[in-house]
């Protein structure tokens, strides 16, 4: 390929010819700043709601609205022309009924021009997963913890006991089964995230839940280290947050001094 030809976006179908293949690398992004930074370097975007945390400063998932997961959406579909490119749905857009949730992935897909949606819920979601399918929507699982159930059952992890173990591989060969391309699993055991792997037919994307399955992700700012704190399963390769408090006090410090803005920011007379 010549560097006049442009680069072919990586499909739906890409990512799922991954299966045991060369790791799949996934990142969130919800602005087109960010996702015109990470595009170079990853295979797909999830435009997750976690944006409700990350952006908006809500307390968990729950809040996020399809206005909002929308909006990101556009956001990040106008900065990553490469990688793929998938949306959340929110809380309540789907789990009423298989017809509610084809209608609203349907609007996320036609309004924001992403490849694919991202819906949680295992075995309980197979038919409404497959109805989608049928239908032309492709769709992302999420199985393991699950953010939007956090009311339920809290963040805690999963499958740390044997007896945990049958649930999330049923709840992971039903989404393969019903069509998802790729699933999220999330915070499981490393034993049980290679068990998962292993019976399940399509593409699992961990996010802590071990290095065996065929791909990662990892929430951006996370992973940059925009917050003080982040979960055990996530490496920080940089300090972004401390990086931004010290410049924003050194910024203050020289406006304070008058020493910002100095002669070269500083718009001279014409004759």
């Amino acid at each position: 390929m010549s560097k006049f030809e442009k680069q072919r976006n990586v499909t739906v179908r890409d990512i799922a010819a991954r299966k045991g293949k060369a790791p799949v690398v996934c990142l969130t992004a919800y602005t087109a700043l960010v996702a015109k930074l990470l595009d170079p370097h990853v295979d797909l975007l999830l435009v997750g709601d976690s944006v409700g945390m990350v952006i908006h400063g809500l307390p968990n998932t729950v809040g996020v609205t399809m206005e909002m997961m929308i909006l990101h959406g556009q956001a990040v579909m106008r900065g990553a022309p490469r990688a793929c490119i998938v949306v959340d749905m929110p809380f309540g857009s789907y789990e009423a009924s298989p017809e509610q949730a084809f209608t609203n992935a349907a609007r996320i897909m036609r309004e924001t021009g992403c490849a694919a949606v991202k819906l949680e819920g295992g075995r309980v979601m197979a038919p409404t997963i497959e109805f989608m399918v049928k239908r032309g929507i492709p769709v992302m699982g999420h199985i393991g913890l699950q953010p939007q159930k956090v009311n339920m059952h809290g963040y805690a992890a999963k499958g740390r006991r044997r007896d945990e173990w049958d649930d999330v591989i049923a709840d992971a060969r039903a989404v393969a089964d019903a069509g998802a391309f790729a699933t999220v699993v999330e915070a499981v055991a490393g034993d049980l995230g290679e068990r998962v792997t292993a019976e399940a037919s399509n593409v699992t994307i961990g996010i802590g839940a071990s290095s065996a399955c065929d791909g990662q992700i990892l929430v951006t700012e996370d992973m940059i280290g925009l917050f003080a704190t982040t979960p055990s399963f996530v490496k920080r390769y940089a300090e972004w947050g401390a990086a931004i408090d010290e410049a924003a006090a050194n910024y203050a410090a020289e406006v304070k001094a008058r020493r910002f803005p100095g002669a070269e920011h500083t718009y001279s007379m014409r004759d």
